[in-house]
Order: structure tokens, then C-alpha cells, then sequence
């Protein structure tokens, strides 16, 4: 096999392609979109950005511009906690427009997240919207098929294909150079998606940690490469087995069809059917019943908190909590706190580890789908995906708790324990207190815990590319002339 002759195949079926009007119209069209779906994905980001900093400094205002107050109160006064938008989240949208991007902080209760923005848009949303890496994920296969389908097939047809291996041509040589050629044309598509995306992380004010958006990008760069070096190959191999041009394009249209469609759709099925998940109300119904169970709080004849009481009585040598160095109410609020809280937390795991089994059986699809698994690494590496929006989650309720808890400090140390009730002026803290307790900020997941959800997709796009050069190999021997 001589690397002349594949690059010689390679520029002329560069050539050919270059001659037809049709690959002008194409490019023209796919610019157009990529500058309509750039335009978009970085107005978006920075618009829900701005107003998701500017609601978060206006809770930490109200929350600051509260006067001397009852700690409890100040309790379930509560915050909000805000997600961030993730850079790269211009480039691919993920599931981030039907995840909630706002919670309500308060004690004793872990409020759901609200404002997706499929909340707020019609139904037509479900078909997805137009973004970068949905231009290089549908629309670009599908362009590669229509430049590529009669690759092979078409010199069959007319001849020249055995006058080709009648002059010492190799099939591998042939195979190779046009799979080449044609990756060329895929990546001439990809370079204004590329080169929007990049000019986006050099020129962003917003972006607080450069190296690491550098990294998902590159890592995006070259698995989107893989994926359409990927799809050329399939289309020269299609080209090669079909008898007639018509049969090529079809069996590729086809091959479009199941992987993008029929076969995420039925994964998806699969796992809710398998792994079927709890209502929401039947979920706090447990949570609460749970709760009700171990302890309640807020029910001074609870018989787990009369217990306590009395063992707090007799370790402290005092008869009544009015006698305590500490506000028993404060005291009972954060034992409270914690119960309710881990009880949650197994609750929460438990439905979380169901969603994971849900999406693990469109995730281990990647073996048998290669659009899976560059949607699964763009999703990743975009912070878009699932895990990003359960670390959010995570953050907001450590934040919750650590507010909630703070405040039952501040009652236990400065309310008087002759005092349980949150009632009257005089049974206040000061307000420089709220001052001190930080603000929430929402933390972005770094690079390592992208690549660990992305490497199982990875190693599934690495394996199809080699398989399908190994399958070139193997067809190479079989393709005939004629």
C-alpha cells in the first residue's frame, strides 16, 4: 500500500467534489446555521449568566437587608441558590433547558428546582434546539452521506473502477484515500464550528478558569473528529457493498435513521421501563413519613425528642431546659435539622442511583451507537449533562444545610433558654450576624470528573473507529469491480 496512491485518491475525490456547485450551496448553508446557532448559544449563555448573578445578588441583598431577627425566623426566611451556565454550554445545550436552574434555600425542607426553560416555552422544544454540536451530530452525517454515498459505487458503475485496479491500484489504497478525501470535506464543514467555539473561549470575559475550558474543548475537538472520520469511513464501506448508487444512499439515510433516532429513543424506553422512578409526591411522602418516624421536631410530644430532652437535662445536672447554658429550642431545631436531612439525603441517593441506571442503559448503547457516544462526550465536556445538574443539587443542599444549621447555632448561643419561642422583638440576634454566613456560588465540576463520565463513550468512539478500519481491511479482500 503506497501512501502516493492514497493520497492521490484522496485529492481527486477532493477534486470532483470541489467541481460541483452542490458542495457550495451546502457549505454556504451550514455557515449560515453555524453562525445562527453560535449567535444563539452565546447569547444565551451570556444573557441567562447575567440574570442568574443578578438574582443571586438580589437574594443576598434581602437576605443581608434583614433587621435584628430570631435566628429561626431568619431560618425560613431562606435564600436562593442559582446555577451557572457552563461556558461550553454555547456550544452543546445538553439537558440544561429541562433542568431547573433556581431552588429556594430553607430549613427543614429541600425545595424542588424550579425555571427550566422548558417551563416556559411551547411544546415545540422537545424537538430540540439548533446549537453546534446538534449541526455535528445530525446535520453534518447526514451531509457526508449525500457528498460520499457514490464514493465507490458510481466508478462501478461507469467503469473506471476496474480500469483503476487494472493499472496496479489496491482496493486498500482506494478504500483509504477516498474515506480520507471525503474526512477532509467533513472537516472543512466542522472548521467554522471549530473556529466559532474558539474564538468564543479566547475573547470571554466570563470565563474564570481558561485551562480548563481549553481542555474540554480540545478533548471535544478531536472526539468530534473521531466521530466524522468515523461516519466517512461507514459511508466509503456502504458505497463499496451497494450495487447501485440509489441502494447506497438509502442503506446510509437508513443508517442515519436507527442510530439517531430509533435506537437512543428505545434505550431511553428500556430504562424507564426497567428502572421505573417514584412521583414526586409519592417521594416526599416517603421523606416525610420517614421523618415522622424517627423524630418530628416540631411536635413537642414527639417521643424521641422527650427522650432527648431528658438525656440533655441530666447531662447538663438541671431539672428544666429554662436552667440549660443554651436555647433548648435552638438545640432541638438542629438535631431536627439533621435528621431530617440525612433522611433526605438516602431518599435523594436512592432516586438518583435509579436515573443513573436509567441513563447508564443509553450509556452502555455507545457499544452499539457511535452518535451516543460523542453525545454522551459532548455533554460531558459542555457541562450539560446529568451530573453537572446532580453536583448543582448537591451544592444547593450542603448550602441549605450549612444556613439552616448556622442559624440554629446562633439561637442556641444568643437567644436566652428562657426563651423557646421565636416570638416578641427582644428574642432577636443582630443583623451583622447574616452578613458573615457566605453567599452560595455554584462551583462548575472540574475537568476530571467530566473526563471519568466520559471516558466508558471514549473508549466506545476509539473502538468504533478501529473496528471500522480493521472492517476496511477485511472488505478490501472482499470488494469486487464489478
Amino acid at each position: 500500500m503506497k501512501k502516493i496512491s492514497i493520497g492521490l485518491f484522496g485529492r481527486y475525490f477532493i477534486k470532483n467534489i470541489m467541481q460541483t456547485k452542490v458542495i457550495y450551496v451546502l457549505l454556504v448553508m451550514f455557515v449560515l446555521l453555524t453562525v445562527f446557532s453560535a449567535v444563539g448559544g452565546i447569547n444565551n449563555y451570556s444573557e441567562q449568566n447575567t440574570i442568574r448573578q443578578q438574582h443571586q445578588e438580589k437574594a443576598r441583598q434581602s437576605w443581608e437587608a434583614n433587621p435584628d431577627k430570631h435566628p429561626h425566623r431568619m431560618a425560613h426566611f431562606g435564600s436562593f441558590a442559582f446555577r451557572k451556565k457552563h461556558p461550553l454550554s454555547m456550544f452543546d445545550f445538553g439537558i440544561e433547558r429541562f433542568t431547573g436552574n433556581a431552588v429556594f434555600l430553607e430549613a427543614h425542607r429541600q425545595n424542588s428546582h424550579n425555571f427550566s426553560d422548558a417551563g416556559f416555552s411551547t411544546g415545540t422544544l422537545r424537538f430540540g434546539e439548533l446549537s453546534m454540536a446538534m449541526l455535528l451530530q445530525l446535520v453534518l452525517p447526514l451531509i457526508v452521506f449525500f457528498l460520499g454515498f457514490s464514493a465507490i459505487v458510481s466508478e462501478r458503475e461507469n467503469g473506471t473502477l476496474k480500469i483503476l485496479l487494472s493499472q496496479g491500484a489496491h482496493w486498500k489504497e482506494i478504500l483509504l484515500g477516498k474515506s480520507l478525501g471525503l474526512f477532509a470535506i467533513a472537516m472543512l464543514f466542522f472548521a467554522p464550528i471549530a473556529l466559532a467555539t474558539v474564538l468564543f473561549i479566547a475573547f470571554s470575559e466570563s470565563i474564570t478558569d481558561p485551562t480548563d475550558v481549553w481542555h474540554r474543548f480540545l478533548l471535544l475537538f478531536v472526539g468530534y473528529a473521531l466521530f466524522l472520520l468515523l461516519i466517512c469511513v461507514i459511508t466509503v464501506a456502504v458505497s463499496t457493498t451497494a450495487r447501485s448508487s440509489k441502494n447506497a444512499l438509502l442503506t446510509l439515510l437508513g443508517i442515519w435513521l436507527l442510530m439517531v433516532v430509533l435506537v437512543p429513543k428505545t434505550s431511553q424506553a428500556i430504562g424507564n421501563a426497567l428502572y421505573p422512578t417514584p412521583s414526586k409526591l409519592s417521594f416526599q411522602a416517603a421523606v416525610e413519613r420517614d421523618v415522622i418516624e424517627e423524630g418530628d421536631s416540631h411536635d413537642p410530644n414527639d417521643p424521641h425528642f422527650q427522650n432527648m430532652k431528658d438525656s440533655v437535662l441530666a447531662a447538663n445536672g438541671v431539672s428544666s431546659v429554662t436552667e440549660l447554658p443554651f436555647n433548648y429550642g435552638g438545640f432541638v431545631m438542629r438535631e431536627g435539622e439533621k435528621t431530617s436531612a440525612r433522611l433526605y439525603k438516602k431518599h435523594h441517593n436512592r432516586l438518583i442511583e435509579v436515573y443513573k441506571k436509567q441513563n447508564n442503559v443509553s450509556k452502555f448503547s455507545a457499544v452499539l451507537n457511535p452518535f451516543t457516544a460523542i453525545k454522551n462526550i459532548s455533554m460531558a465536556f459542555s457541562g450539560t449533562n446529568f451530573n453537572g445538574y446532580i453536583d448543582f443539587q448537591q451544592q444547593a443542599e450542603t448550602y441549605r444545610y450549612e444556613l439552616a444549621q448556622e442559624m440554629n447555632e446562633l439561637q442556641m448561643k444568643y437567644i436566652s433558654s428562657k426563651v423557646n419561642s421565636s416570638e416578641g422583638k427582644k428574642n432577636v440576634v443582630g443583623h451583622e450576624h447574616w452578613e458573615e454566613f457566605p453567599d452560595f456560588k455554584h462551583q462548575m465540576q472540574p475537568f476530571s470528573n467530566a473526563w471519568n463520565t466520559a471516558s466508558f463513550s471514549i473508549f466506545s468512539l476509539l473502538a468504533w473507529v478501529l473496528l471500522s478500519f480493521l472492517g476496511m481491511g477485511y472488505l478490501s479482500n472482499k470488494a469486487k469491480a464489478v
